[in-house]
C-alpha cells in the first residue's frame, strides 16, 4: 500500500517537475531553429507532460486528475510569471495549459485502446492544440508580438513535430514495459 502512494506521489511530481522544467528551460535557453522550424527548447518537455499527465490519471482517476492539472496550471503561471514573462505570456500560457491538457485528459479517457495508443493518441492532439493555441495567443501580432506572422506557422510546426516525436518515443516504450507494472 505504501509502496502503491509513493508510486501515485511520484508520478505527480515527475508532471509538476516537467511543468516547471519546460518553462524554466524555454525562458533560459534560445529556441532551437532547425531548418525553418522554430522550437523553443522547452518543447520536448511540454511533450512529457502530456505523458506524465496520463500516468496521473492511472494512478489517481479523471475526477483527481482536474485537481492537479489545476494546480500545475497554477504552478505553471507562477514560474512563468517569476522568471519575467509579460503578463500577455503568462496569460496566454495559462489558456493554453487549460485548453491542452483538458484536451489530451477527455481523449485519453474516452479512448479504449490500449495504453500506448491512448497516450499516443491523446498526446498528440494535446500537443497540436497547445502549439497553435500558444503559438497564435502568446507569440503572433495577436499577442505579444514577438513572432511576425509569416514565422508562425514555422513555430507551431516545430512545436508540433517535437511534441509528436515525445509522444511517439513514450507509445513505444510503454508498448515495452510488461503489463504488470503499467496499468491500461
Amino acid at each position: 500500500m505504501r509502496e502503491h502512494m509513493g508510486m501515485k506521489m511520484l508520478t505527480i511530481v515527475l508532471y509538476l517537475l516537467a511543468i516547471t522544467s519546460a518553462n524554466v528551460v524555454t525562458a533560459s535557453l534560445a529556441p532551437i531553429q532547425l531548418g525553418y522550424l522554430i522550437i523553443p527548447a522547452g518543447s520536448f518537455l511540454i511533450g512529457a507532460t502530456f505523458i506524465f499527465r496520463d500516468l496521473v490519471q492511472n494512478a489517481i482517476g479523471r475526477k483527481y486528475t482536474y485537481g492537479i492539472i489545476a494546480a500545475a496550471m497554477i504552478l505553471s503561471v507562477a514560474t512563468s510569471y517569476y522568471l519575467g514573462d509579460t503578463l500577455w505570456i503568462v496569460g496566454a500560457s495559462a489558456l493554453t495549459f487549460l485548453f491542452s491538457e483538458t484536451t489530451d485528459t477527455e481523449i485519453y479517457t474516452r479512448l479504449k485502446l490500449p495504453m500506448s495508443l491512448r497516450v499516443l493518441y491523446s498526446g498528440i492532439v494535446g500537443g497540436v492544440v497547445d502549439s497553435v493555441v500558444f503559438v497564435i495567443i502568446g507569440l503572433s501580432p495577436l499577442g505579444a508580438g514577438f513572432l511576425p506572422w509569416n514565422l508562425v506557422g514555422y513555430a507551431i510546426a516545430g512545436q508540433i513535430a517535437v511534441k509528436i516525436i515525445m509522444q511517439l518515443m513514450a507509445a513505444i516504450i510503454i508498448q515495452l514495459v510488461p503489463r504488470t507494472r503499467v496499468s491500461s
